[in-house]
C-alpha cells in the first residue's frame, strides 16, 4: 500500500514506523516541510514529503493532527486525492488542556464527523482511543490473549475491512464501531478509551457507552490531557 501520514508527533511517527516495517510505501508530512523531517524519516525507513503529496497517496491518508490544525490545512489539500483513498482521523478534541473551543464539535458533532465537514472527505475514525506507548510497544501475533483492539468508525465498509486488514499486519484487533455518527463511543473519557483492551471487552465498552454522557466524557478525558500536560512526560493521547 502507498500510505501518507500527515503529521509526524507520538501517533504519526509510530503509525509510519508500523506501517513501513509491515512492508508499505509510507510518506510523511508536518506543518515544517520535509526538510525538517529528514533525520526521522531516515531513521523510520519512510520518506520526507510535504502536506500535499502526503495527502496524494494512492492507498490511505492518517491525519494525525489536533482538530485545530485540522481546522487550517485549507480546502484543497484533498483536491488531488484519488476518490478511493482511504483517510483516517485519529485526532481528539481537548478543549481545555489543547485545542480551545470548536463550535460545531460544541454543538454536538462527534469529532471525526467535524473532521469529515472540515476537510470535505469521508474519514474512518481510528488510532485515537491508544495511548501512543501502548501503539508503540503493544503490536502482538494474530491470536495472542493480550492482542489490543482498537476501534474503527466509518460508514465505507469496505474501506473499514481494509483498515481492519492493515490493522491486523501491524499487531493489532479491531472492532466495527459502527458509522461515524457513532464514534462518540470511542472519544475521550469513554469506557473503550485508552484502557487497551481485547476484542471481547472493546466491544462490550462501545456498546455500554451512553450518548447522554459525550460532555462528561469529554470533561474527563480533557482533565486526563491536562494532568498529562502538566506532568510534561508526553506520553498518552495529548
Amino acid at each position: 500500500m502507498e500510505i501518507g501520514i500527515i503529521g509526524a508527533g507520538n501517533i504519526g511517527g509510530t503509525l509510519a514506523r508500523l506501517f513501513s516495517e509491515a512492508g508499505h510505501k509510507v510518506m510523511i508530512a508536518n506543518s515544517r516541510g520535509p526538510d525538517s523531517l529528514r533525520d526521522l524519516a531516515d531513521r523510520l525507513g519512510v520518506q520526507a514529503v510535504d502536506r500535499r503529496e502526503a495527502a496524494r497517496a494512492r492507498d490511505l491518508v492518517v491525519l494525525a493532527l489536533r482538530p485545530t490544525v485540522i481546522a487550517g490545512l485549507g480546502a484543497d489539500l484533498f483536491s488531488e486525492t484519488p476518490a478511493d483513498t482511504i483517510i483516517v482521523d485519529t485526532g481528539n478534541y481537548y478543549p481545555e488542556a489543547r485545542d480551545g473551543r470548536i463550535a460545531g464539535i460544541d454543538e454536538g458533532l462527534p469529532e471525526s464527523v467535524w473532521v469529515a465537514k472540515t476537510i470535505g472527505r469521508p474519514v474512518l475514525k481510528a488510532f485515537n482511543s491508544i495511548g501512543a506507548p501502548s501503539l508503540a510497544t503493544g503490536s502482538r501475533p494474530k491470536g495472542s490473549k493480550d492482542r489490543i483492539a482498537l476501534a474503527v468508525s466509518g460508514d465505507d465498509i469496505a474501506a473499514k475491512e481494509k483498515l481492519m486488514g492493515l490493522l491486523d499486519q501491524i499487531g493489532f484487533d479491531s472492532v466495527d464501531a459502527g458509522p461515524l455518527s457513532q464514534s462518540w463511543r470511542q472519544q475521550p473519557g469513554t469506557l473503550g478509551y485508552c484502557h487497551d483492551y481485547e476484542t471481547a471487552r472493546l466491544r462490550a465498552a462501545l456498546a455500554a457507552a451512553n450518548p447522554d454522557h459525550v460532555a462528561h466524557c469529554r470533561a474527563e478525558g480533557d482533565a486526563f490531557a491536562i494532568q498529562l500536560i502538566a506532568m510534561h512526560t508526553g506520553a498518552g493521547r495529548v
